[in-house]
Protein backbone atom coordinates (compact mmCIF):
# COMPACT_ATOMS: atom_id res chain seq x y z
CA UNK A 1 0.00 0.00 0.00
CA UNK A 2 1.39 3.30 -0.84
CA UNK A 3 1.40 6.77 1.18
CA UNK A 4 -1.11 8.13 -1.24
CA UNK A 5 -3.64 5.29 -0.46
CA UNK A 6 -2.74 5.22 3.01
CA UNK A 7 -3.79 9.09 2.85
CA UNK A 8 -7.24 8.04 1.55
CA UNK A 9 -7.82 5.58 3.78
CA UNK A 10 -7.15 8.15 6.65
CA UNK A 11 -10.02 10.00 5.00
CA UNK A 12 -12.10 7.29 4.86
CA UNK A 13 -11.55 6.64 8.29
CA UNK A 14 -12.29 9.39 9.65
CA UNK A 15 -15.25 9.43 7.76
CA UNK A 16 -16.75 5.89 9.09
CA UNK A 17 -15.98 7.76 12.39
CA UNK A 18 -18.20 10.71 11.31
CA UNK A 19 -20.91 8.60 10.07
CA UNK A 20 -21.14 6.90 13.56
CA UNK A 21 -20.60 9.77 15.95
CA UNK A 22 -22.54 12.50 13.35
CA UNK A 23 -20.50 15.49 13.76
CA UNK A 24 -18.83 14.87 10.33
CA UNK A 25 -20.12 14.50 6.92
CA UNK A 26 -18.85 10.57 7.31
CA UNK A 27 -20.07 9.10 4.00
CA UNK A 28 -19.48 12.10 1.69
CA UNK A 29 -15.82 12.02 3.62
CA UNK A 30 -15.72 8.08 2.51
CA UNK A 31 -16.67 9.36 -1.40
CA UNK A 32 -14.40 12.09 -1.26
CA UNK A 33 -11.40 9.82 -0.39
CA UNK A 34 -12.34 7.28 -3.28
CA UNK A 35 -12.67 9.92 -5.61
CA UNK A 36 -9.58 11.17 -4.94
CA UNK A 37 -8.31 7.53 -5.32
CA UNK A 38 -9.84 6.88 -8.42
CA UNK A 39 -8.88 10.39 -9.72
CA UNK A 40 -5.02 9.85 -9.05
CA UNK A 41 -5.31 6.11 -9.96
CA UNK A 42 -6.96 6.98 -13.35
CA UNK A 43 -8.22 3.29 -14.18
CA UNK A 44 -11.46 1.38 -14.70
CA UNK A 45 -10.98 0.04 -11.55
CA UNK A 46 -11.07 2.82 -9.63
CA UNK A 47 -14.18 4.44 -11.33
CA UNK A 48 -16.07 1.14 -10.87
CA UNK A 49 -15.01 1.45 -7.04
CA UNK A 50 -16.51 5.15 -7.24
CA UNK A 51 -19.21 3.71 -8.67
CA UNK A 52 -19.93 1.05 -5.96
CA UNK A 53 -19.38 3.77 -3.35
CA UNK A 54 -21.91 6.45 -5.27
CA UNK A 55 -24.57 3.78 -5.23
CA UNK A 56 -23.83 2.22 -2.15
CA UNK A 57 -24.32 5.54 -0.46
CA UNK A 58 -27.44 6.71 -2.24
CA UNK A 59 -29.25 3.68 -1.15
CA UNK A 60 -28.15 4.19 2.42
CA UNK A 61 -29.46 7.84 2.50
CA UNK A 62 -32.74 7.01 0.79
CA UNK A 63 -32.94 3.67 2.90
CA UNK A 64 -32.53 5.58 6.50
CA UNK A 65 -35.17 8.24 5.71
CA UNK A 66 -37.78 5.94 4.68
CA UNK A 67 -36.97 3.05 7.84
CA UNK A 68 -36.19 6.41 10.49
CA UNK A 69 -39.83 7.87 8.52
CA UNK A 70 -41.54 4.27 8.97
CA UNK A 71 -40.65 4.16 12.49
CA UNK A 72 -41.38 8.05 13.59
CA UNK A 73 -44.82 7.42 11.84
CA UNK A 74 -45.70 4.22 13.59
CA UNK A 75 -44.84 5.75 16.80
CA UNK A 76 -46.73 9.07 15.58
CA UNK A 77 -43.79 11.43 16.47
CA UNK A 78 -44.16 14.67 14.61
CA UNK A 79 -41.65 16.17 12.70
CA UNK A 80 -41.74 19.43 15.17
CA UNK A 81 -40.30 17.26 18.01
CA UNK A 82 -37.17 16.32 15.88
CA UNK A 83 -36.39 19.43 15.15
CA UNK A 84 -36.92 20.86 18.85
CA UNK A 85 -34.32 18.17 19.36
CA UNK A 86 -32.41 18.76 16.82
CA UNK A 87 -32.30 22.19 18.05
CA UNK A 88 -31.18 21.84 21.48
CA UNK A 89 -28.82 18.59 19.98
CA UNK A 90 -27.10 21.44 18.13
CA UNK A 91 -26.96 23.66 21.28
CA UNK A 92 -25.66 20.84 23.13
CA UNK A 93 -22.67 19.84 20.74
CA UNK A 94 -21.29 23.54 21.87
CA UNK A 95 -22.00 23.78 25.71
CA UNK A 96 -21.33 20.32 26.44
CA UNK A 97 -18.38 18.62 24.48
CA UNK A 98 -19.05 15.13 23.00
CA UNK A 99 -21.86 14.21 25.09
CA UNK A 100 -24.20 17.40 24.38
CA UNK A 101 -25.57 16.51 21.03
CA UNK A 102 -27.23 12.93 21.83
CA UNK A 103 -27.95 14.20 25.23
CA UNK A 104 -29.70 17.15 24.75
CA UNK A 105 -31.36 15.61 21.43
CA UNK A 106 -32.95 13.36 23.67
CA UNK A 107 -34.11 15.43 26.06
CA UNK A 108 -35.50 18.21 23.55
CA UNK A 109 -37.58 15.52 22.36
CA UNK A 110 -38.43 14.31 25.69
CA UNK A 111 -39.63 18.03 26.60
CA UNK A 112 -41.76 18.43 23.30
CA UNK A 113 -43.20 14.94 23.13
CA UNK A 114 -44.01 16.04 27.26
CA UNK A 115 -45.64 19.20 26.31
CA UNK A 116 -47.36 17.41 23.23
CA UNK A 117 -48.69 14.59 25.22
CA UNK A 118 -48.85 15.72 28.61
CA UNK A 119 -48.46 12.14 29.71
CA UNK A 120 -44.58 11.22 30.86
CA UNK A 121 -44.78 7.37 29.77
CA UNK A 122 -46.19 8.64 26.51
CA UNK A 123 -43.55 10.85 26.24
CA UNK A 124 -40.81 8.90 27.27
CA UNK A 125 -42.21 5.91 24.57
CA UNK A 126 -42.08 8.85 21.89
CA UNK A 127 -38.38 9.43 23.14
CA UNK A 128 -37.72 5.89 22.44
CA UNK A 129 -38.97 5.97 19.25
CA UNK A 130 -36.81 9.09 17.92
CA UNK A 131 -33.64 7.11 19.69
CA UNK A 132 -34.15 3.90 17.60
CA UNK A 133 -35.10 5.64 14.47
CA UNK A 134 -31.90 7.82 15.01
CA UNK A 135 -29.93 4.27 15.68
CA UNK A 136 -31.75 2.71 12.70
CA UNK A 137 -30.25 5.84 10.31
CA UNK A 138 -26.81 5.47 11.71
CA UNK A 139 -26.27 1.72 11.07
CA UNK A 140 -28.32 1.87 7.34
CA UNK A 141 -25.40 4.79 6.32
CA UNK A 142 -22.94 3.16 8.21
CA UNK A 143 -23.73 -0.38 6.33
CA UNK A 144 -23.56 2.13 3.16
CA UNK A 145 -20.49 3.26 3.57
CA UNK A 146 -18.49 -0.21 5.09
CA UNK A 147 -19.70 -1.16 1.34
CA UNK A 148 -17.84 1.63 -0.42
CA UNK A 149 -15.31 1.37 2.33
CA UNK A 150 -15.13 -2.81 1.50
CA UNK A 151 -15.14 -2.13 -2.97
CA UNK A 152 -11.82 0.30 -2.18
CA UNK A 153 -9.91 -2.44 -0.03
CA UNK A 154 -10.92 -5.31 -2.65
CA UNK A 155 -9.34 -2.83 -5.01
CA UNK A 156 -6.59 -1.85 -3.73
CA UNK A 157 -5.18 -5.36 -2.67
CA UNK A 158 -6.24 -7.26 -5.94
CA UNK A 159 -4.41 -4.34 -7.91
Amino acid sequence: MTLFELLCAAIMLVGLFGVVVQVLPGTLLVLGGILLWATESQTAAGWLVLGIGVIAAAAAWVGKYLLAGRGLKKAAVPNRTLVVGGVLGVIGFFVIPVIGLPLLFVLGVYLAEQMRLRDRAKAWTSTKAAIRATGVTILVELAGAMVAVGAWAIAVVVR
